[in-house]
């Protein structure tokens, strides 16, 4: 019995040994409400400065940031918009666009990993971070400033004008992509500059048409010649200056036959749906549809099954016209958006939420115009706080470039 006691303790002893004081899986992090796996290095408390450290891998994946490795000088380099942060390995202070900050530990190398302190690094990326003791738990919420963004150029000729300046004020904004409306009448090398200039910084472009009319089957040669126009253009011009997707403006409930003969519009409507997929099949383009908030109540006739849901089985992403002005209550744009993210959740597509800048006709809340930018950004950091930790969340829309640009 005393032998066999003396053998357990001793392996207790050995286990101890290589057991450090706080373990790595007690600690948890979550982003937007979502908890992150880590297949590799996980992160943990180092002991002497109380600091959570992650892997450098993290902060891109997971924080949107582009990362920088220079194994010479163990300098990292993170960067996110405007936003840049250099930091040595060792060293308690880092440069954050330029200026030099101190805080307490440092940047790690760990079983071969790079480790950096998770709150310093998101706080300076504007993220909101929370320690949840109970829970061993540190919760991240992104900044709105970084959450990707889109915005409608209706007026193709102003790229002729002063593109650097509409690229500095896209990017100066978070936006990620452009939907270009195609004037077939415009020099193709115009196109292919503007695009080349906003791929250079981060910047994607989609080709963007349609119509209310586009739902009639007389439509269907319209609809041929764009997306044809668009492959002839990308084969052209090479992958930097080529539109990364076709976006589609058709909105039928427009027409006056929506309400008289909605049946009718409806299956018209989904035939001219099954054309472009069938057009744009294996062509490596992204599809895009902007569709009404309330699509998910309009169902496929004949079937107890929504229209939104139908066409996100189809497309890869739909933006949703969101148009409100406030974020939170009835009628606003978390509860409007929640159905149709539920239903991209499920089959694993994306959607987008749009809101509106330009003067309305249509009551006091729906439209950001004559409203503050400030206050258009306060409102989409508390959707964004309820919305993020949905799996088909793709950030926001603003409709649209010309007169987002002109709010204060």
């Amino acid at each position: 019995m005393r032998k066999l006691l003396v053998c357990t303790l001793a392996i207790m002893l050995s286990l101890a040994a290589f057991t450090p004081a706080i373990y790595a899986s007690e600690v948890r992090i979550s982003v937007d409400g979502r908890d992150v796996q880590f297949p590799d290095e996980h992160p943990y408390v180092d002991r002497r400065s109380n600091l959570t450290m992650v892997p450098l891998a993290f902060v891109s994946d997971k924080l949107g940031a582009a990362t920088k490795w220079d194994g010479n000088s163990k300098q990292i380099t993170i960067s996110l918009n405007r936003d840049t942060i250099i930091l040595v390995i060792g060293d308690n202070h880092a440069l954050v666009n330029g200026k030099r900050v101190d805080f307490e530990g440092a940047a790690a190398l760990k079983n071969g990993r790079t480790m950096v302190p998770v709150r310093f690094i998101s706080e300076v990326l504007h993220a909101n971070v929370e320690w949840q003791p109970a829970r061993n738990l540190v919760s991240i919420m992104t900044s709105v400033a970084n959450v990707p963004k889109g915005t409608w150029i209706w007026d193709s000729h102003i790229i002729k004008q002063d593109q650097a300046k509409m690229i500095s004020f896209a990017k100066m904004k978070g936006v990620t992509s452009i939907y270009l409306q195609v004037d077939r009448d415009i020099d193709p090398a115009i196109y292919e500059g503007f695009i080349r200039k906003a791929k250079s910084e981060g910047i994607q472009v989609e080709a963007l048409e349609g119509r209310p009319e586009w739902v009639y089957e007389s439509k269907q040669e319209d609809i041929r010649n764009f997306i044809a126009w668009v492959k002839t253009y990308n084969s052209s011009v090479g992958p930097e200056g080529s539109f990364t997707g076709l976006h589609f403006d058709i909105e039928p409930y427009a027409l006056s036959e929506w309400t008289k003969h909605n049946k009718a519009i409806l299956e018209s409507w989904m035939d001219n749906m099954r054309l472009i997929e069938k057009e744009t099949k294996g062509s490596g383009l992204k599809i895009s549809m902007d569709v009404p908030y309330w699509l998910n109540t309009i169902h496929v006739p004949g079937k107890n099954y929504s229209m939104s849901a139908w066409m996100l089985e189809k497309f890869d992403c739909l933006v949703i016209m969101n148009y409100r002005n406030h974020a939170l209550g009835n009628n606003g744009i978390v509860e409007n958006a929640q159905v149709m993210l539920r239903e991209a959740s499920t089959l694993k597509k994306k959607i987008v939420v749009a809101v509106e800048t330009v003067k309305s006709t249509e009551g006091p809340r729906v439209s950001f115009y004559s409203i503050s930018n400030k206050v258009m950004e306060k409102e989409l950091q508390s959707a964004h706080n309820q919305l993020a930790h949905y799996a088909s969340y793709a950030g926001f829309a603003i409709h649209d470039f010309k007169s987002w640009q002109d709010m204060k």
